[in-house]
């Protein structure tokens, strides 16, 4: 009875191990991982095309992971995709002329705005917005324009 017991205990145990490597890892692929998230300021950046880019989608710099975007908007008279950042407040000293790239981890991963510095002296503050971006690069529409390239005989010249 005892070691039937004891089995038990450690079936239940194993069992609830595995329930918590489950939920682990269900928060790291939705990018769940910080529940809290109201740290931090916002930063917006204007594109044409944001692409497969969704909020909570990363943000980084050099690599390093400074936030997440926040929110995404559209903008009726500029007729843009407005990203909102939420940037973690120890990276409070990002130069106003940096520059917000989407790019695409690995061939078919996740989108993500990688920040590049400028060398401005002033930072950006609050509420405050990156000018210079570059929009998403659509594979579909890269196929399109090599297509288009070789149908029209482009690719043919020397």
């Amino acid at each position: 009875m005892a070691q039937s017991k004891a089995i038990e205990t450690v079936v239940g145990v194993f069992i609830a191990l595995g329930l918590a490597a489950i939920v682990v890892l269900a928060l790291k692929v939705s990018n769940i991982s910080t529940l809290a998230g109201n740290d931090g300021y916002e930063i917006q950046a204007k594109f044409d095309n944001i692409g497969g880019l969704k909020v909570r989608s990363p943000v980084k710099m050099a690599g390093v992971l400074v936030g997440r975007v926040a929110e995404i908007m559209f903008d009726e008279e500029t007729y843009e995709a407005v990203a909102v950042m939420k940037i973690d407040p120890k990276y409070r000293k990002i130069p106003e002329d940096t520059t917000a790239n989407i790019y695409t981890a690995g061939l078919l991963g996740e989108q993500y705005i990688s920040l590049e510095a400028g060398g401005a002296e002033d930072y950006l503050e609050d509420g405050g917005e990156i000018e210079i971006t570059q929009s998403a690069v659509v594979l579909e529409q890269v196929i399109g324009q090599v297509l288009y390239n070789k149908a029209s005989g482009d690719g043919d010249k020397e």
